[in-house]
């Protein structure tokens, strides 16, 4: 058997189409004396990086404000100028992914257990703008994610929230669980994560749904952003970038 080449490794398609996303909404959305929200995640890797190109070759003048501390730390490795919302409560823009994103632009966030921070920066920004490849791009918010609703929770609270959620909207509650260390996630403000596996007959209706969530003590927030991306960037493994734009109201 013969032996395999570097050349011959290919990238991993869904990479590929969050770098052609990545690199065309930082072209089209990223200028000069710019506050940036900069999110988590892979897909914010190749945003990052292109900034950084630009930054370089345009001498662009930028501050980057962090979603995580993964993201804080991606802008310090890069040698970005890091802010915080203290000093800069609002933002010109901020770039972010998704999990899922519906036809009108609502989206499910939170995978990565940022939620929380991810939503604060996208309310303070102008634009929020959505980086994503094409599997992320749904009409209907819930068909292809299935590993429920992210929903940050006070720790001493979650067995009540849990309890809360099954009886008041359905589904299950589900305590993420570490995969590297025994125990639950902890997030970045010290809270868990419960995912909502939510009946998916019918679809839920998100907006209500968002409140009841909200309205149960103990809940910190919900990934579901709903009417706050302004546009969405969905990149294929070929290259080819889709731009949909959030319906007027």
């Amino acid at each position: 058997m013969g032996k395999t080449s570097e050349n011959d490794v290919t990238e991993d398609p869904a990479l590929a189409g969050k770098r052609a996303a990545a690199y065309r909404a930082v072209d089209e959305h990223i200028r000069d004396n710019q506050i940036v929200g900069i999110g988590s995640g892979t897909t914010i890797v190749s945003a990052v990086e292109r900034i950084v190109e630009r930054v370089r070759a345009e001498n662009l003048s930028i501050v980057c404000i962090p979603t995580s501390f993964q993201a804080k730390q991606l802008i310090l490795e890069n040698h970005l100028p890091l802010g915080t919302l203290d000093q800069y409560p609002q933002l010109d823009i901020a770039l972010d992914g998704a999990d899922e994103v519906d036809a009108d632009l609502n989206l499910i966030k939170g995978g990565g257990g940022c939620l929380t921070q991810e939503k604060i920066i996208a309310s303070c920004a102008k634009e929020f703008i959505i980086i994503a490849d094409d599997r992320k791009d749904s009409a209907v918010l819930g068909r292809y994610w299935n590993k429920g609703i992210p929903i940050e929770v006070v720790p001493m609270a979650y067995c009540p929230v849990q309890l809360k959620i099954q009886q008041q909207l359905g589904g299950k509650a589900v305590l993420r669980m570490a995969h590297r260390k025994a125990g639950p996630i902890v997030t970045d403000n010290g809270n868990f994560i419960l995912d909502w596996m939510f009946s998916s007959e019918p679809t839920p209706e998100w907006i209500e749904a968002d409140r009841k969530l909200h309205c149960i003590p103990g809940v910190l927030e919900t990934g579901l952003f709903l009417n706050m991306a302004k546009a969405a960037y969905f990149g294929t493994a070929d290259g080819l970038v889709t731009v949909r734009t959030r319906p007027s109201s």
